[in-house]
């Protein structure tokens, strides 16, 4: 990835769980001129791909010159993204705009630098990078920031989190086994002394505190300071408990955004703070939350509306001009980006995530959003995991339905996840059946799958 940013060209992304038909829609979609995978993958590859020179035979006959313009600004970095529905579309940014947004152009422990030349000095002057927010005054932190992700490099998540810490003076470990194990993860990160671990909410979260309890004196993670999460919601039990159980971390770092937004919204947990909240997020200066009629909602109305930022913000996607005008919009001569998170302004000002538009359920004219109901019945515990989902109802249009997956030996029905939930949520959001799963179905990012819950409450 890093070779190819060198010579201008431009890497894209590509799931190495894909099947053909999907990895030729995305190759297609890219133009792409060359794909780099590992051998174990060429039976997926060779029906996918047409023929063409290959890789010791292009080094044979290349060049050894330097036949490309010097890199700018302005050259494109693409992040094929699928979120939860849909074919993966590429998001375009500019190398600029997203090293600013989300690769360490903040410099978050010290003042913005102002161009792309003065990272060389973040971290001369900001040893600890990222932890010196949170640490105290006489504090100063790791001699070196060193990362795990848990997010894959295929993803958002793992390649904002590399390419940051590497840019910010920081180390970053791989981590090296197809399927994410706790018990190794922990290892790593004593093995590794690893300051920050980047995880995928409570899909990350739950596991990994499952082998905390289950070995309490086994693990050292006295190194780790610093929680990071994204792509999937972090309940406030889980913050909680994580502090509980990891004495020496600092701060849990949470974010709701996209490949379209990074950062729509942010919240810091500390030990000196109120009890953890699920999905309520604090508010930056270049957001905001949009009525229909893309005016700013009222705080304290409850009234939802699309989670909405501005500042730098991607070009568009690659071949969908429609797509691109419905999710960037210009609003007064400022241009915005609406990836279609829904939200609510609390009376503080602060931001309620209550999910996607494109999930959102209407039951008897009233919209119910999966991620505000999951929340509250991730708190059950009986409950591993959960999904809820509309089915089809031919007197309220949609029945809300929640999926859940119970833990080892538990057992749950409609009634009693009705009386967990009703006191914390209108009578119309409340889930009308229970399907059990053995497991609830997520992408390696952790992200739900709600089109197999759809086919599952239907089937």
């Amino acid at each position: 990835m890093l070779a190819c940013y060198k010579a201008r060209a431009v890497p894209i992304n590509v799931n190495w769980r894909y099947v053909a038909d999907e990895l030729r829609q995305v190759l297609a979609d890219a133009g792409a001129k060359a794909l780099f995978h590992e051998p174990e993958m060429t039976a997926v590859m060779e029906p996918s791909v047409a023929r063409g020179d290959q890789y010791e035979a292009l080094v044979a006959k290349g060049s050894p010159e330097r036949d490309f313009a010097p890199r700018s600004g302005d050259d494109h970095y693409i992040l094929y993204t699928g979120g939860t529905t849909g074919l993966p579309k590429g998001v375009v940014w500019r190398h600029e705009d997203i090293f600013f947004v989300v690769l360490g152009g903040g410099n978050p422990a010290g003042p913005p630098i102002e161009k792309p030349e003065e990272i060389t000095r973040t971290p001369l002057e900001n040893r600890a990078l990222r932890l010196r927010v949170f640490l105290p005054p006489d504090d100063p932190g790791p001699e070196q920031f060193i990362q795990l992700s848990l997010s894959p490099l295929m993803h958002a998540g793992g390649q904002w989190s590399a390419l940051a810490t590497l840019l910010g003076g920081g180390k970053v470990v791989l981590y090296h086994e197809r399927g994410v194990d706790m018990r190794t993860v922990l290892q790593l990160v004593e093995r590794e002394r690893i300051t920050s671990l980047n995880m995928t909410g409570d899909v990350s979260a739950v596991p990994l505190l499952d082998e905390l309890r289950a070995d309490p004196d086994t693990h050292d993670t006295s190194s780790l300071q610093l929680l990071g999460s994204g792509a999937s919601m972090l309940s406030g039990d889980a913050k909680a408990e994580l502090l509980e159980r990891i004495p020496t971390v600092v701060a849990i770092s949470e974010a709701v955004g996209a490949s379209e937004a990074p950062v729509e919204a942010a919240t810091v947990t500390t030990r000196t703070g109120a009890r953890p909240q699920s999905l309520k997020f604090n508010a930056r200066p270049e957001t905001a939350v949009l009525d229909d009629d893309l005016k700013p909602v009222v705080a304290g109305s409850g009234q939802v509306g699309r989670l909405a930022v501005r500042g730098r913000v991607p070009i568009g996607y690659h071949n969908d001009p429609e797509k691109t005008a419905r999710t960037f919009i210009e609003i007064d001569g400022v241009r915005w980006s609406l990836p279609g998170d829904m939200a609510t302004v609390d009376a503080d000002g602060s931001i309620r995530l209550v999910g996607r538009g494109s999930q959102c359920i209407n039951t008897g004219g009233e919209k119910v959003y999966p991620e505000e109901v999951e929340a509250i019945a991730k708190t059950h515990p009986a409950i591993a995991d959960v999904l809820i989902v509309g089915r089809p109802d031919p007197k309220w249009g949609q029945q809300v339905v929640a999926l859940v997956q119970l833990n080892d030996g538990a057992s749950l029905d409609v009634d009693e996840l009705d009386a967990h939930c009703r006191p914390h949520l209108a009578a119309y959001k409340l889930p009308r059946d229970v399907i059990t799963v053995e497991r609830v179905e997520r992408s390696p990012t952790g992200k739900p799958d709600y089109e197999w819950a759809r086919r599952s409450v239907t089937a």
